[in-house]
């Protein structure tokens, strides 16, 4: 089974484009979903961010206060880093033995999809995979779907994306998303087309 990463900036609509493929049966991965699930079963991942970072970044009820954790994370490059050093180890593990699982339950399958902002930066991730497909749209469309999304000012999400570089080298194709949820659909045929994924 073959392995493609969608990625994008924020507000892009990689979400989307995996939501369709999703409905189409294609097993995806969403890295962001699978590290908010390792942080909700895996005490010590809270316990290292909390030791490394010097502060609390739970909620009255244990829980992981996330906009306190982006807050802190996207404040400064070290801090990101700090962030990631934690996190993706146990996400690249957790992504692997569900990648493994993929390949037995859905053998007919010819590829998985594995969702991730960040995987064009990190090796450790990027050799996991066959092909690389990036989401696209203009500025001001992904600022108003991020600013809509997550209920912060635009400041905000011009601050988190100044934190988003992508390599176009390392990419082997380009999605647009500026139209229709309809345009989407025929844009994500287009492109999964002219990848070769048999």
């Amino acid at each position: 089974m073959k392995t493609v990463a969608v990625t994008g900036g924020i507000g892009s609509g990689k979400s989307t484009v995996c939501a369709i493929l999703s409905a189409r049966r294609i097993p995806v991965y969403e890295a962001d979903s699978a590290a908010k699930r390792l942080y909700a079963k895996d005490d010590s991942l809270l316990d290292s961010i909390e030791e490394a970072y010097g502060c609390g970044i739970r909620l009255p009820g244990g829980a992981l206060d996330t906009r306190k954790l982006a807050g802190i994370a996207f404040s400064s490059p070290e801090k990101l880093r700090i962030l990631e050093g934690i996190v993706h180890p146990a996400v690249l593990k957790d992504f692997l033995r569900w990648r493994a699982l993929q390949a037995t339950l859905h053998a007919d399958m010819p590829f998985c999809v594995i969702e991730s902002a960040i995987i064009l930066s990190k090796p450790e991730f990027l050799s996991k995979v066959d092909k690389v497909v990036l989401v696209e749209a203009s500025l001001s469309t992904r600022l108003k779907r991020a600013c809509e999304r997550d209920g912060v000012e635009p400041e905000e999400i011009i601050r988190r994306m100044s934190a988003q570089h992508f390599d176009l080298s390392k990419v082997d194709a380009i999605l647009r998303n500026e139209g229709t949820a309809s345009d989407l659909e025929s844009e994500t045929d287009r492109v999964f087309r002219t990848l070769d994924l048999r």
